[in-house]
């Protein structure tokens, strides 16, 4: 379990607690991104008790994709088969882990925990959070063609050997667009996605880290992507044309 952290010294304790009662047997790894509020020296403690806690510290906040990369790789050099991302604040229910590690089974790539598949729900969201959410999925899948709902979803399970297929240093979306990102490289990899809905609950506690820059960096680099995809698909039907006339 991967949980990244800036100032969440409010809402992590009782989303541990829940985590280790819905899941006794995972391992938690807290990447704390140097939270002036004390996030990761009361982790610290908490792993001087609890050895399936463990926190790794980094110095400054580098955005949400460092974070989660940083953790892939410490869970990759220790041999765990199944890597999981979970928000802080308990959004992302850890009753509903259960579930999405049963879906992993072998032969699946990623699970993800998806609002919008029939089933999955929000709860206590503002209805442009909500627009914001549909709209950048539609976009997403419009633009380079994910073909799941959900591609913004930030609860999700990855297997080890699909992580290591993907060229992690090549990552670089700093923000929420990671998840797009992510699905986006292991849908061109031809890896098998699977969506389990869950519900969103919007947080009670601390602040949330959305901004306009994190929605203005999604929508570039999509339109991007999209861009660099049709271009690939013109110049492979322009030289089967020329072949054809060869």
């Amino acid at each position: 379990m991967i949980v990244p952290t800036y100032n969440e010294r409010a809402a992590l304790p009782g989303t541990l607690a829940r985590l280790r009662a819905a899941v006794p047997s995972a391992d938690v790894l807290v990447v704390d991104d140097g939270s002036p509020d004390g996030t990761g020296e009361w982790v610290d403690e908490v792993a001087a008790s609890d050895p399936q806690v463990h926190v790794l510290h980094r110095t400054s906040k580098e955005g949400l994709g460092r974070a989660y990369i940083a953790g892939f790789r410490w869970g990759l050099a220790r041999g765990y088969e199944l890597l999981v991302e979970m928000d802080a604040d308990s959004s992302h229910r850890p009753e509903d882990l259960p579930r999405l590690l049963d879906a992993a089974c072998p032969g699946v790539d990623l699970v993800i925990g998806s609002r919008w598949v029939p089933g999955g729900r929000t709860e206590n969201w503002p209805l442009s959070r909500s627009l914001l959410s549909r709209g950048a999925n539609t976009y997403a899948n419009l633009a380079i063609g994910l073909r799941v709902k959900d591609a913004t979803a930030g609860f999700r399970v990855y297997r080890a050997d699909t992580l290591r297929a993907i060229e992690l240093e090549d990552v670089n979306s700093a923000g929420y667009c990671f998840q797009i990102d992510m699905t986006w490289r292991v849908r061109r990899a031809g890896g098998t996605i699977v969506e389990v809905p869950i519900t969103f609950v919007e947080r009670v506690e601390g602040e949330s880290k959305m901004s306009r820059d994190i929605v203005v960096e999604a929508l570039w680099r999509v339109t991007a992507w999209g861009a660099q995809a049709r271009s690939r698909q013109f110049g492979g039907r322009v030289s089967q044309a020329l072949r054809r006339r060869a």
